[in-house]
């Protein structure tokens, strides 16, 4: 399919698209907060400035969109028919530094929590799932 946009416009609409406050996020901080967790934003002395820091538990949770961070056999995760080679450059350094920054975490003594955008159409399993995780 051919793009009805012109590059400068697809441009624009792409620089428009959020890093930070987007909509999985402010859901997850909602849900957080329904169950009694307290946390901070975008910690800057963190390595990746982690979406969500629970300092109490040492854990930080990063919520990733399906199609940016490339989840995994999601649907969501599919690779654009134009300009294909660019596509998967971009997924394949997104997963890289993804993973870079777990690691880096990890060997400061942080539990690392990943959150795909997808798993928020299941409430109780995300809520199941980010409990184990912040288990004292």
């Amino acid at each position: 399919m051919v793009d009805r946009l012109s590059k400068k416009h697809r441009s624009w609409n792409m620089g428009r698209i959020k890093s930070k406050n987007t909509t999985p996020e402010k859901k997850v901080r909602s849900i957080l907060h329904s169950m009694g967790y307290r946390f901070r934003l975008h910690k800057k002395d963190l390595p990746g400035k982690p979406d969500i820091t629970l300092k109490k538990y040492k854990t930080v949770i990063f919520v990733h969109g399906c199609f940016w961070h490339h989840h995994k056999n999601c649907k969501d995760a599919g690779i654009p028919k134009s300009n294909k080679k660019f596509w998967k450059e971009k997924f394949k350094n997104n997963i890289e530094r993804d993973k870079k920054y777990k690691r880096q975490l990890e060997k400061l003594g942080w539990k690392v929590l990943i959150i795909w955008a997808c798993e928020l159409q299941d409430i109780e399993k995300l809520k199941e799932k980010i409990g184990q995780k912040l288990v004292k």
